[in-house]
């Protein structure tokens, strides 16, 4: 195996114990997929990793689940710097309008990750969120939505901030999309981390 095959596919199996660690609450393995001032950002939380694992935990433990689930992985790599692109759906049952529902939105991880000490880890997470839908858990069951609630929340999470706002998050506004300045700008800064910039 050459040494970026080896490289793609450690950053492949980082990415897959994220998702396995976290949705499990395996706390401990999941803080090793980062780099100490890794940094993650989400619809519902922007921040260190530390403290991503804090409320994650916290979240865990009241009952919280948002859950993912991996497709293909692109992996593009630069010396001991790499972006990777896996596409992802997110899941999260909660009550909308005190109906049980299940909103799914799918996107993409795009990951800057650097090798420090013989290691690769995440130095930021910033998710693409692409489309998503929200439907009652009960296929019988009817909930009405606001729609000018609703349509404060951008096209690609539209109805997962509906939900998660709904039961108290405070949502971000401008995360990048399918298309459009958001996400122009991410693959640009993709770009200038690869070529030893800085990821902000």
């Amino acid at each position: 195996m050459s040494d970026q095959a080896a490289d793609r596919q450690e950053i492949r199996d980082l990415v897959e114990n994220w998702v396995v660690w976290r949705d499990a609450g395996d706390w401990d393995r999941f803080r090793t997929v980062w780099h100490p001032d890794g940094r993650m950002m989400a619809t519902w939380f922007q921040g260190p990793a530390e403290e991503f694992i804090k409320v994650s935990r916290e979240g865990f433990e009241r009952g919280v689940r948002i859950l993912h689930f991996l497709g293909g992985t692109s992996v593009d790599v630069a010396g001991d710097r790499a972006i990777a692109q896996t596409k992802m759906t997110i899941s999260q049952r909660a009550a909308a309008h005190g109906v049980p529902c299940d909103v799914v939105c799918t996107g993409r991880f795009y990951d800057f990750l650097e090798r420090r000490a013989g290691r690769w880890g995440l130095v930021l997470r910033q998710p693409i969120y692409e489309k998503d839908r929200l439907d009652p858990v009960d296929p019988a069951a009817r909930v009405e939505l606001d729609a000018a609630q609703l349509a404060r929340f951008p096209d690609g999470y539209r109805h997962l901030a509906y939900l998660q706002a709904g039961i108290g998050y405070e949502v971000k506004l401008d995360m990048p999309g399918l298309v459009g300045t958001e996400v122009e700008a991410l693959y640009q800064r993709g770009a200038r981390w690869l070529a030893g910039g800085p990821c902000d």
